[in-house]
């Protein structure tokens, strides 16, 4: 390990001969790339921990060069400046090198970009949080989003006529609603369906970021009438059908992009290009799952079911409903069947829990923060791109994996596209949600039949 890292990193250039020393070879990238993929998965941590923290930046050359920009305060601007721009290029870690230099042979940007989900993986499992990888996982961070900027990407959209291998990448990347087959995913780029990704010219044939678009009629409140019900295959579009785009699921297929915005871009993208091929098309919105609304549930009625009744997040008449239906106490059994999702085989059950589950789910993504802004990460992206949240959807995604996660529900968040700047910005300035009416009177209701 100590060899293969000091064969293949070269020292920093000095500052004077920066632009003059000749680069390292291509074998040397070769090299290390070749020596980092054959080490087992548990052994990676432990080498990237050394290469971080035996390759990285000179502290004792930092912190002279510090001394200096104090000591040239006093002097005039352009001594201040170098002394800055000297100690700028100390603060470069030695890693950095070679990393950019990975960056030109083949395959080397996807070997960066896996690198990155590598050292991600590793921080959130605690396997290595130190000072180092945390620091390697910055200086990744800074020059993938330099490299995968939007300028630098290319919008495709996806049809029956795109390469196989690019099908079949957008089946398996699909992480939203699964495709089941072949014939699922030539639906999905048929008519009145869109499909776009963003490609890299460094990652040929690898979709970044896929979108997904339904064209239709008015926003769908159901991923049904979507992902199940098509037109025929040799349909012609009648453009007077299409009177809303329905952004249904979107994927970022490259964990090592975590914190490049790609999605965001994507949309605003789409949205022109759809404008453009349907001129007359004004309404734009998502129709979005609600990723660990059941879990935040099954959690509160476990606390609801320790304090008792003085506390409840059920009315009397629901609370009492409940347990007629059921021949339980309510907390108890809502709990169980939320866990095993028993309750859709009940008309009166599914009837007797809409105004509940409907409450708790707008107040879980109205009112539930992290750091202020909404919990849910699916809300928080739409919310920083300025979109409005528009309508909680009752029984929108019936199927095992929509009941498991959020109790079969969805929501719209809706793009209305004169207002998605002030949106945005007032969301990421004072975390201010943009809400519907619909939206407001469920949190209404919840805040009037909880104690909470």
């Amino acid at each position: 390990m100590d060899e293969i890292l000091t064969r293949t990193l070269d020292s920093l250039p000095s500052y004077e001969t920066r632009e003059k020393s000749p680069p390292p070879p291509e074998s040397s990238s070769l090299e290390f790339i070749q020596f980092y993929r054959s080490l087992d998965k548990s052994q990676r941590p432990a080498f990237l921990a050394k290469l971080s923290s035996d390759f990285g930046v000179d502290h004792k050359c930092v912190a002279e060069l510090a001394a200096n920009v104090m000591d040239s305060q006093k002097r005039d601007i352009s001594t201040v400046l170098q002394a800055e721009d000297r100690l700028r290029y100390c603060l470069t870690p030695r890693y950095k090198v070679l990393l950019n230099h990975i960056s030109r042979v083949e395959g080397g940007v996807k070997f960066l970009v896996d690198l990155k989900a590598d050292v991600i993986e590793f921080l959130a499992s605690k396997t290595n949080d130190s000072p180092h990888i945390r620091d390697l996982n910055g200086t990744l961070k800074s020059m993938l989003s330099e490299w995968f900027s939007v300028g630098l990407l290319s919008l495709e959209r996806v049809t029956w006529k795109s390469p196989c291998e690019l099908l079949q990448k957008i089946s398996q990347y699909e992480a939203v609603h699964p495709v089941r087959n072949w014939t699922d995913i030539k639906h999905r780029v048929g008519p009145y369906r869109r499909c776009y990704v963003f490609t890299h010219g460094a990652m040929p044939g690898e979709p970044l970021v896929v979108l997904h678009v339904a064209l239709k009629e008015e926003i769908s409140d159901n991923i049904q009438t979507i992902v199940r019900e098509f037109s025929s295959l040799d349909s012609v579009e009648d453009i007077n059908r299409v009177n809303a785009a329905v952004f249904y699921s979107i994927s970022s297929t490259q964990p090592g992009l975590q914190g490049v915005e790609l999605g965001n871009y994507l949309i605003k993208r789409v949205v022109r290009e759809l404008q453009g091929e349907f001129p007359h098309l004004n309404q734009f919105s998502s129709l979005s799952p609600i990723p660990g609304f059941t879990n935040w549930l099954l959690s509160l009625l476990n606390e609801q079911r320790k304090e008792g009744p003085s506390n409840r997040i059920l009315s009397d008449m629901e609370f009492m409903d409940i347990e007629e239906i059921t021949g339980g106490r309510a907390y108890e059994t809502m709990q169980k069947l939320l866990s095993t999702n028993e309750w859709v085989s009940s008309e009166r059950l599914v009837k007797a829990l809409e105004p509940a589950l409907m409450r708790l789910c707008a107040w879980y993504l109205y009112g539930e923060k992290h750091r202020g802004y909404a919990l849910n990460p699916v809300a928080n992206f739409h919310l920083q791109n300025g979109a409005t949240m528009w309508r909680l959807n009752w029984q929108a995604d019936t199927s095992p994996r929509g009941l498991s996660a959020s109790c079969g529900m969805m929501v719209n968040y809706r793009y209305f596209l004169q207002d998605t700047s002030p949106n945005s910005g007032r969301y990421l300035r004072t975390k201010e949600i943009e809400a519907s009416d619909q939206i407001r009177n469920l949190v209404l209701q919840f805040q009037k039949a909880s104690k909470l």
